[in-house]
């Protein structure tokens, strides 16, 4: 808008008064010269800009894909150190420079060939005005200040011109380096937002999934008409092996997807017409790969609860049984903890995950592998601690380790996306099916 405001529109406006005057005062030949050059000199600028856009397009593919290779090749530098693949790295790294410098070469040599062809449709325009003038002047038709205003004439005009070919030039590529900001813009969700939906309201916490089917691509199944209920209070655990669908449901549950078919409800209330914020603040979840950000222990855990006290953190980092840990650090909860928590261990950065949800304090409770990366003894510390915090609370447990689970309410037992098995410890181990079988295995790994 505002080259548009002070330059092109005033560029085109004293165009056509140029061409006006040369018309008006010395014929149209002046006018057809301006005229002609002009609309060559545009026409020429948007084709070949237009042409060479492509290659700013290259060398903005280019650029991400080497930034990208670097990004990854330092954020995984533990993994590249150990297979001794930083030469490796640095190849790859160097072949999509490579990439990017040619693109950009192609950039330069296209933009010569631009300026070289503005440059001589508007030297062809000057001589061909410069030499019906000074001819006009030798046959007495025209004066030598006819000749001069002439000549000021169109260097006035082409000046501007040039800068207008600059503009265009400039928005062209402009608009190529966002057009991946543009494209992410007009994405839709899968799961659309309505904001004018009601908030969730939980009173209970009771859970229903009823006949739910889902899938992420039409030829595999991950889940077929699954339906169990969570009633107030209660802890129900899902097991099964990999791939069965377990971490489906808790994405389902917290709607980064709706099921293909059947309802999930909470109290009631289908979950795809309640609001998604409100929804997500009444479930805490204790992920199984747990990442924090490059700030303090203490600012991790808050962020479970961004308006909680000092005081509402300590207590939460107490539960989580992080109190002696923190402690032997010289900076307390003051520590930084690193890019995505690299400065703990898995198990530290899971206590951190679990205070998080301790803080948050919502109605329904979700646990996807909580104590998947501690030790038999903090493993026992922190089932206290989930348990003295789950009462009350409905919570719903993934667990590969099945001794973290045989005080669950109930147990479901997934098996390809179905529901095979399913009650209470004891129950499950009398039947003598898929449970008992991985109760046995886990069982003889642990002797």
């Amino acid at each position: 808008m505002r080259f548009f405001v002070f330059n092109i529109a005033p560029t085109l406006i004293e165009i056509g008064l140029v061409i006006g005057l040369l018309m008006y005062n010395y014929g149209i030949a002046f006018a057809a010269i301006t005229l002609v050059s002009v609309v060559l000199y545009i026409g020429f600028s948007m084709v070949t800009t237009d042409w060479r856009t492509q290659f700013v397009r290259e060398a903005n593919v280019a650029d991400n894909e080497a930034s990208t290779r670097a990004i990854d090749s330092l954020l995984n530098y533990e993994t590249v150190k150990y297979f001794t693949n930083e030469q490796f790295e640095a190849n790859r790294y160097d072949k999509s420079l490579h990439r990017w410098e040619i693109a950009r070469r192609k950039n330069r040599l296209s933009l010569l060939s631009l300026n070289t062809g503005q440059a001589l449709i508007i030297t062809v325009a000057m001589t061909a005005m410069m030499w019906l003038a000074a001819h006009r002047v030798t046959e007495q038709t025209m004066t030598i200040g006819d000749f001069v205003l002439i000549n000021a004439f169109m260097m006035q005009l082409f000046m501007p011109l040039n800068f207008l070919g600059f503009v265009y030039r400039e928005i062209k590529g402009s608009m190529a380096n966002i057009e991946n900001m543009f494209a992410l813009m007009d994405l839709q969700s899968s799961v659309p937002t309505n904001n004018q939906a009601p908030s969730l309201q939980v009173r209970s916490g009771r859970l229903v999934f009823d006949k739910v089917c889902f899938q992420y691509q039409p030829e595999r199944v991950i889940l077929e008409a699954i339906s169990f209920t969570i009633e107030p209070g209660q802890k129900v655990a899902i097991v099964g092996a990999s791939g069965a669908g377990k971490s489906s449901l808790v994405k389902l549950l917290f709607r980064f997807y709706d099921p293909g078919s059947g309802v999930i409800s909470i109290d009631g209330q289908d979950i795809s017409q309640v609001n998604q914020q409100s929804l997500r603040q009444a479930i805490g979840i204790v992920p199984q790969d747990t990442v924090l950000f490059n700030d303090s222990i203490i600012e991790n855990i808050r962020y479970g609860n961004p308006s909680a006290s000092d005081a509402d953190v300590y207590q939460a980092l107490e539960l989580a049984h992080l109190k002696a840990f923190v402690d032997k650090l010289p900076e307390g909860v003051d520590t930084m903890v690193g890019e995505r928590g690299l400065k703990l261990s898995g198990g530290e950065k899971q206590r951190v995950a679990i205070a998080r949800t301790i803080l948050k304090r919502p109605p329904i409770l979700v646990f996807d592998e909580a104590t998947s990366s501690l030790d038999s003894k903090s493993e026992r510390s922190i089932l206290r601690a989930l348990e003295e915090i789950s009462q009350g609370h409905s919570s719903l447990v993934i667990a590969h380790r099945l001794s973290t689970i045989v005080d669950a309410d109930k147990i479901l037992v997934l098996d390809q996306g179905a529901i095979i098995e399913q009650g209470t410890h004891g129950q499950l181990l009398s039947l003598n099916g898929r449970y008992a079988e991985l109760w046995t295995s886990q069982l003889r790994q642990h002797q």
